[in-house]
């Protein structure tokens, strides 16, 4: 996961300018790679992956003893297990397209965050990029597929305030054969890494 994902998470990490002592929220954070990158910025801050599959939690605890600055916990995206007003950055990778309901999601992620703090969702499964819409048949838990405009939409529901979205293209090459579920074939993963995923972020105003 960590490899797939890295050519479009660099570029994000790069726009949110963290700070060493900052303190991130990472939603639906699976096995903790990204939790692991993060704890490595952040010397003096603190890392706190969440997920709803207890199984995930186990495997990013026994996967990151070694991280003193970063905790893993049981929450759903909809009811995060945290204090009001502590992350001062909020991040979800490949993950919100599971929320069942992401204007609940998103004004949990509002309510966590400090007064001007940022929060960041990158997806693949969007409506602009045809090459994934498959995805839809395959994955084994249910996907929602939804626009940019309708993620920007939710996050200023949500409260954000600057809400913007942009496309990370993927400069990985693809392989000349492709044999994997995910694609028809090797020319369709390379138009898919082309469109790039979609990054949409906004701000916690300051009152």
């Amino acid at each position: 996961m960590e490899q797939e994902h890295l050519p479009i998470v660099l570029p994000l990490l790069d726009r949110m300018r963290l700070e060493p002592e900052d303190n991130v929220l990472d939603v639906g954070c699976g096995a903790g790679w990204l939790v692991r990158l993060l704890s490595e910025q952040l010397p003096e801050g603190r890392v706190v992956g969440v997920d709803l599959a207890d199984e995930m939690i186990r495997r990013a605890r026994r996967n990151n003893t070694d991280l003193e600055n970063a905790m893993f916990v049981i929450g759903e995206a909809e009811e995060i297990p945290w204090d009001a007003n502590f992350f001062t950055h909020a991040i979800s990778v490949e993950a919100a397209y599971y929320w069942p309901d992401p204007r609940a999601a998103l004004r949990e992620i509002h309510r966590v965050l400090r007064e001007g703090g940022s929060a960041w969702m990158l997806i693949n499964y969007y409506r602009e990029n045809a090459h994934a819409h498959q995805w839809g048949n395959i994955l084994s838990v249910p996907a929602h597929l939804r626009s940019a405009a309708e993620w920007a939409a939710f996050f200023a529901e949500a409260g954000f305030s600057g809400v913007k979205h942009e496309r990370i293209p993927d400069p990985t090459p693809a392989p000349e054969k492709y044999e994997g579920p995910w694609f028809r074939d090797s020319a369709q993963l390379r138009a898919f890494r082309q469109e790039g995923a979609l990054l949409v972020w906004g701000t916690k105003p300051k009152t």
